[in-house]
């Protein structure tokens, strides 16, 4: 074996035991979610850099794709967010909508889809827009159980995206865990929105997100608002419907019967 090719095994075994190393040999520079539990957890937020992955049920596939559009915002708003989809998942889940990410508070413009034939196809385009410097965050979307993202494809994107900086986002929809080079994993769930307001129908978004994996920490489990017009994600509010502020001309608690006949 040449002095070269001995010299390359040696690197790539030391970044491998980097990325699978408990501690915390690889220092990642991290985005604050907003969410004060979740941040915690996390140490300051989500690692960037970094490969995520978001698990839900077939049913829940909105909540799941809504949770992962937060998380890139989040990430870099600034930079444009590459979506890779493989065609499965859209037939099941329908095209992403634009005006969509504009409730979000995401601009549009900066939103690149690409549709897949399949999952090899999927995992190619994954790779080829993680080794772009100029992107934020790379979305890989695949339906069902897939053998091709498997720990050798787990270690490929986590090392394609430590070499750029690009941060990698897997949403994987009616499919179950699997071992992975992943910093994170998540279990999303549609929560209960109230409306804000009373003739609105609906309020914001709201997700039972379950951290099940956390390479560098603990796990949780909290429910997790995403506040459109800031972009961040909070615990919802106790009292989510607008209450009136007190008259400032009024005292805060009205004067006793008894009381007001004496002062007349």
């Amino acid at each position: 074996m040449s002095s070269a090719r001995t010299s390359t095994l040696v690197s790539l075994r030391g970044s491998i035991e980097r990325i699978e190393s408990p501690g915390d040999a690889y220092a990642f520079n991290k985005v604050a979610l907003g969410h004060a539990g979740a941040d915690e957890m996390l140490r300051g937020g989500l690692a960037v850099a970094a490969v995520h992955e978001v698990f839900a049920e077939g049913h829940q596939g909105a909540a799941a794709t809504g949770f992962v559009a937060g998380l890139a915002g989040r990430i870099a708003p600034r930079k444009p967010l590459v979506w890779v989809r493989q065609d499965f998942a859209e037939i099941e889940s329908g095209a992403l909508s634009m005006s969509g990410f504009s409730e979000l508070g995401l601009d549009p413009r900066l939103v690149v889809t690409v549709r897949a034939a399949d999952a090899d196809t999927a995992l190619r385009a994954t790779a080829d827009a993680l080794a772009c410097d100029a992107v934020g965050t790379v979305v890989l979307e695949v339906w069902g159980e897939t053998r091709q993202l498997d720990l050798v494809a787990s270690r490929k994107l986590t090392l394609a995206a430590q070499a750029s900086g690009v941060t990698a986002l897997l949403l994987r929809v009616a499919a179950e865990p699997a071992p992975s080079t992943a910093e994170t994993r998540w279990i999303v769930r549609a929560a209960h929105s109230p409306p804000d307001v009373p003739w609105s129908a609906w309020g914001a978004p709201v997700f039972d997100a379950n951290l099940v994996r956390n390479r560098h920490g603990p796990v949780g489990r909290w429910i997790m608002e995403w506040k459109c017009d800031e972009c961040l994600f909070r615990e919802p509010a106790a009292y989510p419907q607008p209450v009136a502020a007190a008259p400032a001309h009024r005292p805060h608690q009205a004067p006793a019967r008894g009381e007001r006949r004496l002062a007349g």
